[in-house]
């Protein structure tokens, strides 16, 4: 995933809640749909400079404080940004592709306690995927892209793109076109 300017990431996660312009652009500037969303790239943009890394740091608290959503700054997250629902989610993935949904309690990162954060112990998410509630993504798998993580589920292994995974521990089906 290259990296993607600033404004053209916000730009895309502001357009995953619908086009607007005027008072509705400045409403859904403040929606909280997007607002723990646009903290997530705050964090990361100050976290890529040095010097602004503290700065970085009150923005992850300010998610985590306001809306229970913890992100490392860590995590490549492309375009399209949707999390409808934050509370209780922690996102400590490696890459999230573009045009991703992530639903309220989801858990994505190492099977394990992995404070120096090892890129090969947590997943990555490929394009267009969607993760329901409660879902639980661990370890150092893949999701293909178009792909569904159901609501609840635990996956502990790599599904291919267009797959489902449903349960605990998750069954990986091909979903039909």
């Amino acid at each position: 995933m290259g990296k993607v300017p600033f404004r053209l990431l916000v730009r895309a996660d502001l357009l995953r809640l619908g086009s607007a312009s005027g008072w509705r652009l400045w409403c859904k500037l403040m929606h909280p749909r997007f607002v723990p969303v646009l903290l997530i790239r705050l964090t990361q943009f100050c976290y890529t400079y040095p010097i602004f890394r503290p700065i970085s740091f009150f923005f992850s608290m300010s998610n985590i404080f306001f809306f229970g959503l913890e992100v490392t700054p860590r995590c490549r997250i492309g375009e399209g940004l949707l999390i409808p629902h934050t509370s209780g989610t922690v996102i400590g993935a490696v890459e999230i592709g573009r045009n991703v949904t992530i639903f309220q309690g989801v858990t994505l990162g190492a099977k394990f306690a992995d404070i120096a954060f090892s890129p090969e112990a947590r997943p990555v998410i490929g394009d267009d995927v969607i993760i329901g509630s409660g879902a639980k993504i661990l370890g150092g798998i893949s999701i293909g892209n178009r792909s569904v993580v159901a609501s609840n589920s635990l996956l502990l292994e790599s599904i291919p793109e267009d797959a489902l995974a449903i349960g605990v521990p998750a069954i990986i089906e091909k979903r039909k076109s």
